[in-house]
């Protein structure tokens, strides 16, 4: 069986068998094609957790921001949760942050989307651009209705 193939046939087992040829330093038979490949897909992973953290938290603020008859525990629950899972994360993979600003605008017309599909409203209810900063995302005590989006 060839490295490439058990990448394919049995990744965890292809995962152990690299491991062990870097560890004993046989680096001639490391299956570098597919390290490369998966180490891009772990980073891309990485960027996708966070751009999805993001969304369900902006989708949850747009929530609260224009149908405050609904608001309640659960939501508030949410948005601390994706809080603080934004904040772990970002401690965890630290060079995110700086790209941070380009992640909210892409999760942002995700939030959109979900926050329409939730509240029953059509897209243009909602701002065109994402009405929140990096301050008021990661800001625990910040919530629409009681800063006035100011930040």
């Amino acid at each position: 069986m060839t490295l490439a193939s058990l990448h394919e046939l049995d990744f965890y087992a292809w995962t152990q068998q690299q491991a062990q040829l870097i560890k004993s330093g046989a680096w001639v038979d490391v299956d570098f094609e597919n390290m490369l490949l998966e180490i891009e897909s772990m980073g891309a992973s990485e960027r996708r957790e966070l751009i999805n953290r993001l969304a369900i938290l902006l989708a949850h603020l747009l929530k609260w921001r224009y149908q405050p008859s609904f608001r309640g525990r659960s939501w508030q629950l949410t948005i601390k949760e994706q809080r603080r899972q934004l904040q772990r994360h970002l401690k965890d993979n630290p060079s995110l942050h700086a790209r941070l600003d380009e992640f909210v605008a892409d999760a942002y017309i995700d939030s959109v989307l979900l926050a329409a599909k939730e509240t029953g409203f059509d897209e243009s209810a909602f701002p065109v651009q994402c009405p929140y900063t990096q301050s008021n995302l990661l800001n625990p005590e910040y919530y629409p209705e009681t800063q006035r989006d100011k930040g």
